[in-house]
């Protein structure tokens, strides 16, 4: 997967970071990528029932940094000689300080284990979602203590053409660049690739109803146009796989589900056992933190896997350098 050059990977403040270092060392190496890698160190505040730039929260934000630094030590120790990269300690390790990290030094990924709070039932959590929604590289989120090769890769595409000219422009750049990055993945894993598309024939239910008079006939042959429609799209789209990636040489499976993406996405990808999801979650560019409306929130909020978010050309990120 030649695409990226400048890499950053954090380390979260407990265990299960060991296949997101792995990753990312893979990644610089394999790119010729630059690599920065930071654990998270938690800011003493005066929350802590302490002022503030006082002797005693001076030295305990020392020892939090010490122990951020022998822990970032213990972890790149097994790839030592393997690649070149920089290490560092992120004092505070909010989502704005990562997405302040991306700015300054222009990343272009995120890798990290995701967050998998256990008082939620769900692989995101707060800061996750945040970084999902705002960071404008691509962020990869690892599900902790999972294999290190991937068996299953889902690559979720809209190949929905009902938008303006200049959206739709962008949404089929998207959909490319997910195409690319899953392939890469699969090739590189020996991984099977599935690309799916979820669905809907819009007024299917109305025109079914008892409130309309349109034969059922009519409503069938509507609802097999709009099938044929997106299976020309999905063609369309895999004809754009990098040269030498084919159907001979990929593990590759189609999918059109009918249904909302919301609901149709996750069952997918737990039917088919996916390891990894990668999809976009942004589909306007000029105007910051836009998501796909509750959609894309929606699948990210169900997925139990590791995802590759990846956002189109032009996102700006809410989140500025102070």
């Amino acid at each position: 997967m030649k695409r990226f050059h400048n890499i950053l990977c954090v380390l979260s403040r407990r265990d299960g970071d060991g296949q997101a270092l792995q990753r990312a060392v893979a990644l610089a190496q394999n790119n010729q990528a630059r690599l920065r890698v930071l654990a998270l160190v938690d800011r003493v505040s005066l929350g802590m029932g302490m002022p503030e730039g006082g002797p005693i929260s001076a030295q305990l934000q020392d020892a939090l940094v010490r122990e951020g630094e022998n822990r970032l030590e213990a972890a790149v120790e097994a790839f030592s000689g393997k690649a070149a990269f920089e290490t560092g300690t992120l004092v505070g390790g909010t989502f704005l300080e990562i997405i302040r990290e991306v700015l300054q030094h222009k990343h272009d990924l995120l890798i990290k284990s995701a967050e998998a709070p256990e008082w939620l039932n769900r692989l995101f959590g707060s800061d996750d979602m945040h970084l999902l929604r705002k960071c404008p590289c691509p962020v990869w989120l690892l599900k902790p203590r999972v294999p290190d090769s991937f068996r299953t890769i889902l690559a979720a595409v809209d190949l929905d053409d009902a938008y303006a000219p200049a959206e739709l422009q962008v949404r089929r750049a998207l959909n490319e660049k997910v195409l690319q990055l899953s392939a890469s993945l699969a090739v590189s894993d020996f991984a099977a690739l599935h690309v799916a598309h979820a669905w809907e024939a819009i007024g299917e239910n109305a025109l079914r109803g008892g409130f309309t008079r349109t034969p059922g006939d009519q409503v069938d042959r509507y609802v097999e146009q709009v099938h044929s429609h997106r299976q020309e799209n999905l063609d369309r789209l895999l004809e754009r796989l990098p040269d030498g990636l084919d159907e001979g040489v990929l593990d590759l499976q189609k999918h059109l589900v009918k249904g909302a993406p919301r609901e149709a996405i996750p069952l997918l990808a737990r039917a088919i056992e996916a390891d990894l999801v990668v999809m976009g979650t942004v589909a306007r560019t000029g105007i910051p933190g836009i998501i796909v409306g509750n959609t894309a929130e929606m699948i990210l909020s169900q997925i139990a896997c590791s995802v590759l978010a990846v956002k189109p050309a032009g996102f700006i990120s809410p989140v500025e350098l102070p």
